[in-house]
C-alpha cells in the first residue's frame, strides 16, 4: 500500500486496539489513546526504509534519505546471506525483506520502550519528534508535499512537546498499563510494533505479498511472500486502496475511538 493508506491503517490499529483494552479493563487515558494512534501512524511508514522513494525517506532530509540507503544495503544483505533455495536467487535491493518482519517489529519496539525508560524525558521526546513527523506526512501528504520540510518538523516538534507534557501529568498515562516504578512509558514500544506489523498486513494484501513470517521458513523459502489468495490481491495505489480501504480505515477507526472512550 501507499504511505497514506498505511498511515491511516496505524491509526485505525491502535483506536481499535483502545477498544479492547478497554473490553479487558485496561482502559486507555485519552492521551495514550490519542498519542498511540499517532504514534502508530507515523511508525506504520517506518518499514518502507528500505526503500530510497518511499515517504519516509523524505521526512528527515538528507539523514533519512541516508538511513534509507544504508537500510536498503542492509536488507539485502540480510536476504542473500539468509536465503534459501526456493527463494529467488537476484534482487535489485532490499524492499520488502528485512524491515517487513515480525522480528523486526519486535526489535524496534523493544528498543523505543527500552530507550523511553532509560533515557528519560529527551528520549521520549525524541521518539515523539520521529513519528510526529511520519504522521504529519502520512496523513496531511497533500498539505506536507506542498510545505517546507521545516513547517512539518516544526509541526512534529510542537506536537511532539504538548503531548509529552500532557502524558506527564498524574492519571494521563505515562504508566498506563505498566504501574510500577521505573516502568514509565514503558508502553509507547506497542504502538510501534502494531504500526509495523499492520504495515506488513496491508502490503500481504497486495500483488507482491510480505515476507512477514521470516526469519521462519515456509517450505524451500525463508523470505515466503505471504498474503491473501493472488486473485484478492491489489497493485499498491489502486481504486481498491483509495476508494475502499481508506474510508474503511477511517470508518473503522472512527469506531475504535468512541468505543475506546466509553461513548458507546
Amino acid at each position: 500500500m501507499m504511505g497514506p493508506a498505511h498511515s491511516l491503517s496505524g491509526a485505525a490499529a491502535w483506536l481499535g486496539a483502545g477498544a479492547v483494552a478497554s473490553a479487558l479493563g485496561h482502559e486507555m487515558p485519552w492521551p495514550v489513546l490519542v498519542a498511540g494512534a499517532l504514534i502508530s501512524s507515523g511508525a506504520a511508514l517506518a518499514p518502507d526504509l528500505d526503500h530510497k522513494a518511499a515517504t519516509i525517506s523524505r521526512a528527515f532530509g538528507p539523514i533519512s534519505r541516508w538511513v534509507c540507503a544504508l537500510v536498503d544495503a542492509l536488507s539485502h544483505f540480510a536476504y542473500r546471506s539468509t536465503r534459501l533455495k526456493g527463494d529467488p536467487s537476484s534482487r535489485s535491493g532490499g524492499h520488502r525483506t528485512l524491515t517487513h518482519t515480525w522480528l523486526w517489529a519486535v526489535l524496534i519496539g523493544a528498543g523505543a520502550s527500552a530507550l523511553a525508560v532509560k533515557g528519560g524525558r529527551w528520549a521520549v521526546l525524541g521518539i515523539l519528534f520521529v513519528h510526529m513527523v511520519l504522521a504529519v506526512e502520512g496523513l496531511l501528504w497533500r498539505a506536507a508535499r506542498v510545505s517546507s520540510d521545516v513547517l512539518v518538523w516544526l509541526l512534529g516538534a510542537f506536537a511532539a512537546w504538548t503531548l509529552a507534557g500532557i502524558l506527564d501529568e498524574p492519571g494521563h498515562g505515562a504508566n498506563w498499563l505498566f504501574t510500577d516504578p521505573g516502568q514509565d512509558y514503558l508502553w509507547l514500544g506497542l504502538p510501534i510494533v502494531l504500526g509495523a506489523l499492520v504495515h506488513d498486513l496491508g502490503d500481504a494484501i497486495t500483488v507482491s505479498g510480505c515476507p512477514i513470517l521470516w526469519p521462519i521458513p515456509v517450505g524451500r523459502k525463508r523470505w515466503y511472500a505471504f498474503g491473501t489468495p493472488k486473485p484478492m490481491r491489489f497493485r499498491a495505489g489502486s481504486w481498491v486502496e483509495v476508494k475502499i480501504l481508506m474510508p474503511l480505515f477511517m470508518i473503522l477507526g472512527g469506531l475504535g475511538g468512541v468505543v475506546a472512550l466509553g461513548v458507546l
